[in-house]
């Protein structure tokens, strides 16, 4: 015991006397640690603490606050109680003391073993000791962090004080100015306000001490450590002002004052803050200040030009209709919603009879605001403004007017979420049905397509709301909607009819499978009536075509519609394939994209799930093999093709059959996917519809002139590389070695290169060990085989598989990818596929769209482009630097390809090392090389990096140079990129401004306008630079 005491007097002794600061921390680890404890430290400092100087009895404290503010947690009761008199005592000591004092109460506060009672004390101590705003920032903080401490800690007993606490704290804070000590100020008075303290006769006090600060005008320093914002300031301050009603007769008259400012931001904090309020208040606070509170509001909606100003007194408007609506309880509060509507009707209706002005559109915000608050609010307003808008419409003739007075409507209909009506309570619409209706389905006859796109907006908004639509009129709805994607001429008014099909064909199916999509249908398959008066063109005939495809997919939602639209779409292909000429490869495309909207779309359930895998894909199956045996050997070569032979066809009907086995779950996926294999592998086509195919054929057998039937492995790939990986596909092994088969020796590219996606989709999906180690090792043997034949025939084969299975591996983190990769960098160097490798580099690092992707359920691991970049892009560098001349724009078509796809951070991370090479690219004769660097160095420039700042005259250089391109791209990037440069510092790029602004005369002059346009943008960028102001 001797032996600490002669170190803590060490201790003391150091800190006091030999200003040695650390020490305190030394003191403090010793308390904590039971080699001595506080009381003992006390009495160690009884001479320090007792002495004349007032400098070393501030030493002395300051030594025991900072050891209380580390030990606070394993003080006792008792030991609290002492030092918390002993505390109380010295604030009234000498100033220099008051400091260290206050941090040594503020650690008691945090004490949750403080006694009964010294809450309380401690806060008569600090208030009648203490002058707050005479102290030093960090010592107000402390004070104020005392009493957020206490509040959390001893709530009850600061209750107990009644108002004399409020008046304790409004002199604390009275004149605070520091935005830290602010945030913290807030807090207390928000504490105050929000948890029911008495406020007694210091109500306004309270809120003057605060309101004085609104609005708040801060603006943080470039280099402010603190990190406060304006935003935080405003937010705390808000909080307190509309955190009472008993704030309502101060701060309303303040926020009204506020709005006549002319600056912005002051009424955007008032208009943000009375919404706040409107949330606490009731009817009797707002009553007195209804009048003045909607003059305001009205002048900013009506006068304002910021966006942002008006959709906030909107907002406030909002907010005090809803407050009204809710307070009501009795006839006064009645009284007072029934006057505030008055005042908005009285002030904003007559307007609506003008729809030539401008004042129409802020009175219908207005009145739209306040109607979607509340039911009751919704209910008066529509009941006095629908049947003048009805009135008014009927009253006008002018298609523009009318269609002001629509879109005017639509805003009344839109239902809000304030305003929907409580279960039991009939629509505010209800009354207004009928003529609603008739006014909609008139104007849909209307000439004018503005005209007619507002009303199918206006009758979606309607038929959206339950009950409001009676059945005839959704029939009725169907029709006019018919008509007008079948007859009008305007895409406008075409894509709102679609969009509004869709809409209410989800609510109301049955009326549109009745009526819609058998006049749909009737217009697919009507014969043209040729050589006819009033015909149309067969131009028109086709977009109609197409209209009504596109139409049966947007209506496709539920499986009633789905059961009747899809196999309207199938037999579409069914006519393409039987009846040459019947459709174009267009409508058979478009046909197929319907499908896939279809499939997207449709509500995942068990019906629709089962119907796609037991008809949709059978047929489209079937239809496809059909198509490539019918055309195939002995075929009349006099005949057309059926287009669903086309790649384009078959490319569209990929994601039909991948969507539909990826995404509608069903216990059928497993059986789909049997099927398919064995129709592949077997040539079982006993499930196909139609029974026009031959037993056993041979889709997947290498055939001279088979190509026709080789390139429905396409329709494989989609079926099982698109099922979940739980999903076991049958023969696998066999189904590999087959596919492997087909893409190293096929000759047509289409065949060979979906062989290659489909092995990778599933070697991709495949669990891992020894087995997928083998057999990836045994596919890359025989690639590497041929691809070092230099003489082989099936070298871009081979090399297609090896790029789609090294994605397979790259995306799962494969430790086999590595090897492959390592490949494909060695072929950058060979002259024949060397262009082939670098554009390969383009699809690895880039999503398909088809195959191994995540609605794919493909296996895909994190941020595997940054991965593959850092194995790689040393490799790349290396073999630039050693590669012959020739050979060099692979390299850097690789490296740019690469650079493309990286998030921008890591591009602006890799850029320093890399920028030799990019630069080099932009000198590459390859304009593939040069296109793909411009792409990567545009975004990078728009932002500045240093390290481009060094190589400016380089880049420069090159980028004016590549303005004269042949290729009209190159030509459009390089003047973004120059455009870009205008983003440096004035001072780096001035220097440059002469020379640019005369290379740059040449571009305007370009035979191409999109060149012309880039250079007048750039040119006038630099022309501007050094320009005051800019």
């Amino acid at each position: 015991m001797a032996a600490s005491g002669a170190v803590l007097m060490g201790l003391v002794e150091e800190f006091v006397t030999g200003q040695q600061d650390s020490k305190a921390a030394d003191t403090a680890t010793g308390v904590k640690t039971g080699l001595f404890s506080i009381l003992e430290l006390v009495e160690a400092l009884g001479l320090c603490l007792t002495s004349s100087e007032p400098r070393t009895r501030s030493r002395g404290v300051q030594l025991l606050s900072h050891v209380l503010q580390e030990c606070f947690s394993s003080l006792s009761e008792k030991e609290v109680e002492v030092l918390t008199a002993f505390y109380e005592n010295r604030l009234k000591d000498h100033y220099v003391i008051t400091p260290n004092v206050l941090q040594g109460i503020k650690a008691l506060t945090q004490c949750s073993r403080l006694p009964p009672g010294l809450a309380v004390s401690i806060l008569k101590s600090l208030f009648q000791d203490i002058h707050v705003q005479s102290l030093m920032q960090m010592e107000r903080s402390c004070v104020y962090n005392i009493l957020l401490n206490l509040m959390e800690l001893r709530e009850e007993e600061l209750k107990g004080l009644g108002a004399d606490f409020v008046f304790g704290f409004v002199q604390a804070i009275d004149g605070e100015k520091d935005p830290r000590n602010l945030l913290l100020a807030f807090q207390i008075a928000q504490n105050i306000v929000w948890r029911g303290y008495e406020l007694g006769n210091f109500t306004e006090e309270l809120f003057e001490v605060t309101s004085c600060y609104f609005p708040i005008d801060f603006t943080p320093p470039s280099n402010d450590p603190h990190g406060i914002t304006q935003e935080e300031l405003i937010l705390g301050l808000r909080a307190v002002l509309s955190g009472t009603p008993r704030f309502a007769e101060f701060l309303l008259p303040l926020l009204i004052e506020k709005l006549d400012s002319d600056v912005q931001g002051a009424k955007l904090d008032s208009l943000q803050t009375l919404t706040a309020c409107a949330s606490v208040y009731g009817h009797k606070e707002l009553k007195e200040f209804l009048p003045g509170l909607w003059a305001s509001l009205r002048r900013e909606v009506f006068q304002t030009a910021s966006e942002k100003v008006e959709a906030a007194g909107l907002a406030a408007l909002r907010s005090l209709t809803a407050c009204l609506s809710r307070s009501i309880l009795d006839s006064d509060s009645e009284d007072s919603l029934h006057s505030f509507l008055n005042l908005i009707l009285k002030d904003c209706q007559h307007h609506l009879c003008e729809p030539d002005m401008k004042l129409v559109w802020p009175s219908a915000k207005l009145l739209q605001a306040a109607a979607s608050a509340s039911y009751r609010a919704s209910y008066t307003i529509t009941a006095a403004v629908l049947p003048l808008l009805l009135e008014q419409y009927n009253s006008h003739t002018q298609s523009a007017q009318r269609r002001t007075l629509l879109e005017v409507l639509h805003g009344f209909i839109q239902p809000a979420q304030g305003s929907l009506s409580e279960e039991g309570d009939e629509s505010v619409l209800s009354g207004f049905q009928e003529p609603l209706c008739v006014l909609l389905f008139s104007a849909l006859t209307e000439p004018s397509p503005a005209l007619q796109a507002t009303a199918t907006r206006t009758l979606t908004a309607l038929g959206l709301q339950p009950g409001l639509l009676s059945e005839s009129n959704i029939e009725l709805a169907a029709d006019h909607l018919t008509r007008l994607i079948l007859r009008e001429e305007e895409p406008q008014t075409c894509s709102a009819a679609m969009e509004s099909a869709g809409s209410l064909a989800s609510l109301h199916p049955a009326a549109f499978a009745s009526k819609m999509v058998p006049q749909l249908k009737e217009e697919i398959f009507k014969e043209p009536s040729e050589g006819s008066e009033g015909a149309p063109s067969v131009e028109f005939r086709q977009v109609v075509r197409q209209r009504c495809v596109q139409a049966l997919a947007a209506v496709s939602s539920q499986p009633i519609l789905v059961q009747e639209t899809a196999p309207t779409l199938l037999q579409v292909l069914s006519c393409a394939h039987t009846v040459s000429g019947s459709f174009s490869l267009e409508e058979v495309v478009s046909a197929c994209r319907s499908l896939q909207q279809i499939t997207e779309q449709a509500w995942e359930t068990e019906e629709t799930g089962r119907f796609f895998h037991q008809t949709v894909i059978p047929r489209l199956l079937g239809l496809a093999v059909e198509a490539a045996l019918q055309d195939s050997v002995g075929g009349d070569p006099s005949v057309p093709r059926s287009p669903l032979t086309e790649q384009k066809v078959l490319s569209a009907m990929v994601p039909v059959v991948s969507t539909a086995c990826g995404r509608l779950l069903s216990e059928l996926t497993s059986h789909t996917a049997s099927l398919a294999v064995s129709l592949f592998l077997e040539g079982d086509v006993s499930f196909l519809p139609g029974n026009n195919v031959p037993q056993h054929v041979q889709l997947l057998k290498k055939q001279s002139d088979g190509w026709l039937q080789s390139q429905l492995v396409c329709l494989l790939m989609a079926c099982v590389c698109s099922m979940p990986r739980n999903v076991s596909i049958p023969q696998i092994d066999r189904l590999l070695s087959e596919l492997e088969e087909l893409s190293c020796m096929s000759t047509h590219s289409f065949s060979y290169t979906s062989a290659a996606k489909c092995f990778a989709g599933l070697v991709n999906k495949q669990p891992g060990g020894e087995e997928l180690d083998s057999l990836v090792q045994r596919t890359v043997k025989r690639i590497d085989s041929e691809l070092d034949c230099v003489s082989s025939l099936f070298r871009v084969q081979n090399f297609t598989l090896l790029l789609w299975v090294a994605k397979a591996l790259l995306l799962r983190y494969h430790p086999l990818s590595t090897a492959l990769t390592d490949k494909l960098l060695s072929l950058l160097a060979d002259s024949e596929l060397g262009p082939l490798a670098a554009d390969g580099f383009s699809l690895l690092m880039s999503d398909s769209t088809d195959v191994l992707n995540r609605a794919c359920h493909a296996q895909l691991r994190l941020m595997y482009r940054q991965r593959f970049f850092t194995e790689n892009a040393p490799k790349i560098v290396q073999g630039f630097n050693s590669a012959p001349k020739e050979m060099k724009s692979s390299y850097l078509k690789a490296l740019s390809h690469m650079l493309n796809s990286l998030p921008r951070q890591v591009q602006l991370s890799e850029l320093p090392a890399l920028l030799p090479l990019l630069l080099e690219a932009l000198s590459c004769p390859d304009q593939r090389v040069q296109l793909s660097t411009l792409s990567c160095l545009h975004p990078l420039l728009l932002e500045p990096p240093p390290a481009l700042t060094l190589q400016l005259n380089a880049l420069l250089s090159r980028l004016l140079a590549l303005t004269t391109s042949p290729s009209m791209n190159v030509r459009i990037h390089s003047l973004r990129c120059l455009h870009a440069l205008t983003r440096f510092e004035d001072h780096l790029v001035l220097p440059f401004r002469s020379r640019v602004l005369r290379a740059l005369a040449g571009p305007l002059d370009d035979k191409k306008r999109l060149v012309r346009r880039e250079a007048v943008m750039a040119r006038g960028e630099w022309f501007l630079l050094g320009s005051p102001g800019r």
